[in-house]
């Protein structure tokens, strides 16, 4: 049976990963650490202590093959996708063995630059299409899954 595991630390679509969830009868686990308890109905909720990565590591220690990783870090995704898991992010992009080195090495390249005293641009206003695309991602996701 597939679990859909949130890393829901700053995730931007936990009510819509719920919601999916619920729509297809699928179990859904936020993780989240004791700065951002997040507690929703249709899903159960694992809270660790606050600390670098520490979401990460309970989320991996319990995804098994098969099981859907919502997340924003590259890093995480990427260790989903060794355990033969799918990860997806917040816009909907799945995570693959043919994009993650690519976006790893986006995420080392932009750590040197900051590390350097640069700047980069934030992330823009989330729009209410990003939404809807995560969800239909996730949705399709889902379904290719339990099929």
């Amino acid at each position: 049976m597939t679990t859909v595991f949130i890393d829901a630390d700053g995730c931007p679509v936990v009510n819509e990963t719920i919601a999916v969830c619920q729509e297809l009868d699928i179990q859904c686990v936020i993780i989240c650490d004791t700065a951002h308890e997040i507690h929703r109905d249709g899903a159960s909720t694992i809270i660790v202590s606050k600390g670098a990565d520490a979401v990460d590591f309970v989320l991996i220690n319990r995804v098994k093959r098969g099981d859907i990783v919502v997340t924003q870090d590259y890093g995480l995704a990427a260790m989903a996708l060794a355990k033969q898991a799918y990860a997806i992010n917040q816009n909907g992009q799945l995570y693959t063995e043919e994009n993650i080195d690519q976006l790893l090495y986006a995420r080392h390249q932009a750590q040197k630059i900051r590390r350097a005293g640069g700047r980069l641009p934030g992330p823009k206003k989330r729009l209410k299409e990003q939404d809807i695309q995560f969800t239909d991602s996730l949705r399709q996701l889902c379904l290719a899954i339990i099929e």
